[in-house]
C-alpha cells in the first residue's frame, strides 16, 4: 500500500516509511492512496472478536508489509495494559445512548488507545525499512498526548521523546503526569505560549532540511507522535469500527466526539469509509469553536481570541487533521489543499467551495458549548444518570442534548474525570479543592476510586522543570536534541 501527501509534492512511500517519517517532506500529511474496505469476514471479526483481534485486523489493512506474528504480539502487549477485559467499554446512560469510555489505559485518556500500540509498531516499521538511526519523537501536547507518548515510548530502544506543553494550558494532574515521567529516553518542557505555538514549531522542525541534515550526521531522524502521524490515527479506527458494528442492529451509529485537533473524529470517518456502519459524526467544540464554525460555514478562520477553558485539551485553533479531510473530500485534489493551507498560513483564514462543504456536511455535524454550559452538562449527567463526565466529554454531552433522536448514538468519552477533578467537583455538589486534594475529594463525593496511575502522582519526584518561550522552541530543539543522544 502506498501513502501520499495531502499537498501532492512529495513522492509516495510505503506504509512503514510513512509511519517513520510522520510528516511528508512537502509539509503535507500522509494518507493511504486508497482507503481499504472491510470484507464481510473482517466485519464479523471486528464485531465478535477480542479487541486485540480487531486491532490486528485494522493494522494489517494499512500495514500489510509488516510480519504478522510480531504485529500480533505488539497488539496483544499494547492492550494488556488497560484496566479491564475490554479496553473500550460502553456505558449506557439512556435509551439508545452509550458512552464509549476510552480512558482505561495507563494515562487515563483516549490517547492511550493509539499510543500504547504505535510505540510497539514503530520499531517493526523501522526494522522493515532497515532504518538503524535513532528516532527522535517531537510532541506538542494540549495535555493528554504528551503523557501518553512519554509512557508509550518510555525506554523503547532507539527512540527518544521530547514533549512540549503550554505552561498555563493544562490541568494540574496533566502537568504532574508529564513532569514526573520516568524513563531514560524522555524530556519535557513547558512552553510560555499555547498549543498552537508548540504544534507549529513541531511541524516546522519536521520540515527543516538544515536541522535534518545536522541530526543526520549524528545518526538521528526526526518523527512525531502527534496525530499528524498516520500511525496515531490508525489504532483509533478500531474502536469506531468495532463499536458501530456491535451497536448497529441494521442502523447507522451516530458518534458525538469532543474535538480540538480533529484526529479522533477523523478516525471515525475513516472507519466509515472502510464500510463500518458509522452514521453522522458530530464534532463538539468548546469556546475555541473554530471547527464548529467551519463545519457550519466552510470558512476556517483562526483570527479570533484564544480561550483558555476547563477543557484544555480542546484549546486549539489550528486543527491539523482537517487537512486530511479536505484531501479526502476533494478526491485527492492536492492543489486545492495546498492553496487552502497557504491561505491559512499567510492570511489566517481560508474558505472552501460550496461543493466541498456539502460533501463534508453529508458526514459531519457540529455544535459547541461554553464553559458555563460545560459545567451544567457535568452536573446534569451526574444528577440524571449517575454518570460522571470530565469537562471534555461534557462538551460532547451538552451538544448531544441538543440533537434530535437519530438511531443509536455514542458519546465518545476522552478522559477520566479524575484528570480534571477540581473542575468536576462542583458538578457533584462538592466544595472545590485544588491540586491533588481534589482527587480524594472527588472520590469521597462520588464513591468512585481514584485511578491508580493518578493516585500515585503525589508521591513521584518532579524530573522536568524546563521552560521555553514560544518563539524559541525551534532553537531549543536545534540546540538540545543532539545533546540528548
Amino acid at each position: 500500500m502506498r501513502y501520499v501527501s495531502t499537498r501532492g509534492q512529495a513522492a509516495p512511500v510505503g506504509g512503514a516509511e510513512a509511519m517513520i517519517r510522520g510528516l511528508a517532506p512537502d509539509g503535507g500529511l500522509y494518507l493511504p492512496e486508497e482507503i481499504p474496505a472491510f470484507t464481510e469476514a473482517e466485519k464479523s471479526l471486528l464485531r465478535d472478536g477480542s479487541y486485540a483481534d480487531a486491532a490486528l485486523c485494522v493494522c494489517e489493512k494499512f500495514l500489510p508489509e509488516l510480519p504478522r506474528e510480531p504485529l500480533r504480539a505488539a497488539v496483544r502487549e499494547a492492550y494488556s495494559r488497560f484496566d479491564g477485559p475490554d479496553p473500550a467499554p460502553i456505558a449506557r446512560i439512556a435509551e439508545g445512548v452509550g458512552v464509549l469510555e476510552l480512558w482505561h489505559g495507563p494515562t487515563c485518556a483516549f490517547k492511550d488507545m493509539a499510543l500504547q500500540l504505535f510505540p510497539r509498531v514503530l520499531p517493526l516499521c523501522k526494522a522493515r525499512e532497515g532504518e538503524t538511526r535513532e528516532t527522535w519523537i517531537l510532541v506538542a501536547t494540549s495535555g493528554d498526548t504528551g503523557k501518553a507518548a512519554l509512557e508509550g515510548f518510555r525506554d523503547v530502544p532507539g527512540i527518544h521523546v521530547f514533549v512540549y506543553y503550554p505552561k498555563d494550558g493544562v490541568s494540574e494532574v496533566q502537568r504532574a503526569q508529564m513532569v514526573t515521567q520516568r524513563g531514560g529516553n524522555v524530556r519535557v518542557a513547558a512552553v510560555r505560549g499555547n498549543f498552537d505555538d508548540a504544534q507549529t514549531a513541531v511541524k516546522r522542525a519536521l520540515g527543516d532540511g538544515a536541522l535534518a541534515a545536522r541530526l543526520e550526521g549524528r545518526g538521528v531522524r526526526l518523527s512525531s507522535a502527534n496525530s499528524i502521524n498516520f500511525g496515531r490515527l490508525l489504532p483509533q479506527i478500531v474502536y469506531y469500527a468495532r463499536t458501530a458494528l456491535r451497536l448497529s442492529g441494521g442502523e447507522l451509529v451516530r458518534f458525538v466526539v469532543p474535538s480540538g485537533n480533529f484526529g479522533n473524529i477523523l478516525a471515525g470517518y475513516l472507519a466509515k469509509r472502510m464500510g463500518a456502519p458509522v452514521g453522522e459524526l458530530v464534532c463538539a467544540s468548546n469556546e475555541n469553536r473554530v471547527l464548529a464554525d467551519f463545519l457550519a460555514t466552510g470558512v476556517y478562520d483562526v483570527r479570533r481570541p484564544f480561550h483558555k477553558t476547563i477543557s484544555p485539551s480542546m484549546d486549539i485553533l489550528v486543527s491539523s487533521n482537517l487537512e486530511r479531510l479536505l484531501f479526502l473530500a476533494t478526491d485527492g485534489n492536492a492543489e486545492r489543499v495546498r492553496a487552502w493551507m497557504r491561505d491559512l498560513r499567510e492570511r489566517g483564514v481560508y474558505a472552501v467551495d460550496s461543493e466541498t462543504l456539502a460533501r463534508i456536511r453529508a458526514d459531519f455535524g457540529a455544535g459547541s458549548c461554553d464553559g458555563e454550559g460545560t459545567r451544567r452538562a457535568m452536573a446534569a449527567c451526574w444528577r440524571e444518570n449517575g454518570y460522571l463526565l470530565d469537562p471534555h466529554t461534557a462538551v460532547g454531552f451538552a451538544v448531544l442534548r441538543e440533537l434530535a433522536p437519530k438511531g443509536p448514538t455514542v458519546l465518545v468519552s476522552t478522559a477520566s474525570p479524575f484528570k480534571f477533578a477540581q473542575d468536576v467537583l462542583p458538578a457533584v455538589g462538592a466544595p472545590r479543592a485544588d491540586g491533588f486534594a481534589a482527587l480524594d475529594a472527588l472520590s469521597r463525593a462520588t464513591g468512585l476510586p481514584v485511578p491508580t496511575p493518578l493516585a500515585e502522582l503525589p508521591g513521584l519526584p518532579v524530573r522536568f522543570r524546563e521552560e521555553v518561550a514560544s518563539g524559541e522552541i525551534e532553537k531549543a530543539w536545534a540546540d538540545l536534541l543532539p545533546g540528548l543522544g
